[in-house]
């Protein structure tokens, strides 16, 4: 059986963080990018729910914070800047 070669253009910044996650269970990104493959024709769609990327707890706790009303809020950047003493 022959194998064909598939190419895609991607960010570095993307590929290096993907082939840590990867390298953390085991896998190449070859072996990541088959099992895709794989799985997208075993369940015939795309073998997960496409999301957009959630905030962290450190930023949702912020957001949380800033709802409430009790944070200081600018309107413009001189004045955030000249409140941190920049």
């Amino acid at each position: 059986m022959s194998n064909v070669t598939v190419q895609s253009r991607i960010r570095p910044e993307l590929k290096e963080e993907a082939e840590a996650v990867f390298s953390a269970i085991g896998l190449s990104t070859a072996d990541a990018i088959r099992m895709f493959l794989q799985q997208s024709v075993n369940v015939g769609g795309l073998p997960f729910r496409p999301t957009a990327k959630s905030p962290n707890a450190e930023t949702l706790e912020a957001m949380e914070e800033l709802a409430k009303g009790d944070k200081k809020k600018f309107n413009d950047t001189k004045k955030f800047y000249d409140d941190l003493g920049i």
